[in-house]
């Protein structure tokens, strides 16, 4: 080879800032698009975007954070009463306080490999770690 920009057949190779590079994942992302179709017209190969993709969502392509996904969410009223213990302290409060806006609650999450259930004040930095370890 004669240098880093080339490979061995000899054509150079494109370096790509950050900013292109994101720009190629996003629009590889769009609705309808295709890894493929986005490769051939930005001169790259698809397993080269398949990995600007996973750095993407790992949060390590540069560029912040990548986008949140909204998922569906269903609230239903507890099929079980409140534990004694809970409901036992909420009778024995002074007069004229408010109930905790902290009161027990169950999220119950259903993915395609796994179901969680979480009991109980989950914090938000709780939750955020579980849904994390369980996108891989």
């Amino acid at each position: 080879m004669d240098g880093p920009d080339q490979t061995e057949a000899g054509a150079k190779r494109r370096w790509r800032s950050v900013e292109e590079r994101l720009e190629i994942v996003r629009e590889s992302l769009a609705p309808g698009a295709t890894v493929a179709g986005v490769a051939r017209a930005h001169g790259v190969n698809a397993n080269q975007i398949f990995n600007w993709r996973l750095l993407y969502r790992r949060g390590l392509l540069g560029g912040g954070s990548p986008q949140a996904a909204l998922l569906p969410v269903t609230v239903t009223e507890a099929e079980a009463p409140i534990a004694a213990p809970y409901a036992q302290a909420q009778h024995e409060r002074a007069p004229g306080t408010e109930p905790s806006s902290t009161t027990p609650g169950t999220i119950h999450i259903q993915l395609a490999k796994a179901r969680v259930r979480i009991e109980g004040n989950a914090d938000a930095a709780t939750l955020r770690a579980v849904l994390k370890a369980l996108r891989g």
